[in-house]
């Protein structure tokens, strides 16, 4: 009787080591209270699409934790898993499969380089590397991603998304041997920006460089807004603008970027630099055009996004010109490499 309950005693101890050792952890958060740790019925991550459980259980490598703003928790995921989420949300679908490894690249390449840096910023919580808003890169769960595609579309889908990462598993972008600050946008003007005239610091690989793609094939190239002589007074925090005077107390562009966009124009009197006036007003460009009628402006944009790196619109029609991803990462990134992420996270 006495060696059962022994036998029996070690059996449960056994059991609950078990356990323990296989309970996967979420952090929760509730407005005003952090709690940590709250285990789930789930054991290990859930597999990624085209993997088995016993592939994933295994050795994870790169884990992304993701703060998902909607439900207000962190997923963490493995890092080829976060790129395929950051793909299927930021590219469209359609686009052509080089377009999309090139678009997979950038994404893998930017999170790599906040691990590697230990870039926790714009974070809302602490115990997460990004979220999944353009503050970082726009990122999709496989459940979203279920509801947003019905399940011929998702399963059709996924199976393009798998095979772009898939064919650029591990692959980062690099200058100097360092993962590079991979920025990309929607559509340009026709040129893409150099770093310094949008944002204040420069990139050796940030360079402006044409890109005649986005005109032909974006339906993002060109858009057009009408606001109040009231609302832009208001939103760009000036006493009163001329609606016909075209001197500096007027509306007067100053200087105009490499790229082909306003560097800097003077409005009632008040100097604003392009994105200045882009951000306030929520324009798509800073390029535009604008024409006044009555109490009213309506704004002409040209392009959409800030210019920066890759275009994906232009990576797209470079790919359906027959570029493959590599050429087209090298386009858009001047002077950048092609390494394996692996290397770096080893050392790092």
């Amino acid at each position: 009787m006495f060696k059962k309950k022994r036998v029996l005693r070690k059996e449960v101890i056994l059991w609950m080591a078990v356990c323990l050792s296989s309970m996967l952890c979420v952090t929760i958060i509730v407005p005003g209270l952090l709690v940590k740790k709250i285990p789930t019925d789930e054991v290990y991550p859930i597999p990624i699409e085209g993997t088995t459980l016993q592939e994933t259980s295994g050795q994870q490598g790169l884990m992304i934790p993701v703060y998902l703003t909607k439900q207000a928790i962190v997923q963490t995921v493995p890092l080829e898993q976060y790129v395929r989420g950051v793909l299927a949300a930021e590219m469209p679908v359609d686009f052509e499969l080089e377009a999309l490894k090139a678009q997979a690249m950038a994404a893998r390449t930017y999170v790599v380089r906040r691990v590697i840096e230990k870039d926790y910023s714009n974070m809302p919580v602490n115990d997460a590397l990004v979220t999944d808003t353009t503050a970082h890169q726009a990122y999709l769960t496989d459940q979203e991603l279920r509801t947003k595609w019905d399940k011929t579309k998702y399963e059709t889908n996924m199976a393009k998304i798998d095979r772009a990462v898939n064919e650029t598993k591990d692959k980062i972008l690099t200058y100097g041997h360092v993962p590079i600050n991979a920025t990309f946008f929607s559509t340009s003007n026709g040129y893409t920006e150099n770093s310094e005239e949008y944002w204040p610091f420069a990139s050796p690989y940030l360079r402006s460089v044409p890109s005649p793609w986005d005109i032909k094939l974006s339906s993002r190239y060109q858009e057009s807004v009408t606001i109040s002589y009231k609302t832009m007074l208001q939103k760009l925090g000036v006493a009163s603008i001329s609606t016909t005077d075209t001197s500096a107390k007027g509306m007067k562009v100053l200087s105009w970027s490499t790229g082909h966009r306003i560097k800097s124009m003077t409005i009632g009197g008040k100097v604003f630099t392009g994105r200045e006036v882009r951000e306030k007003l929520g324009l798509a460009s800073s390029q535009f055009a604008w024409k006044w009628a009555g109490p009213q402006i309506t704004i002409t944009t040209f392009g959409y996004g800030h210019g920066v790196g890759l275009s994906q619109w232009g990576a797209n029609g470079m790919a359906k010109e027959g570029k493959t991803a590599e050429e087209i990462v090298t386009y858009y990134y001047t002077g950048i490499s092609i390494e394996n992420a692996a290397s770096f996270l080893n050392k790092s």
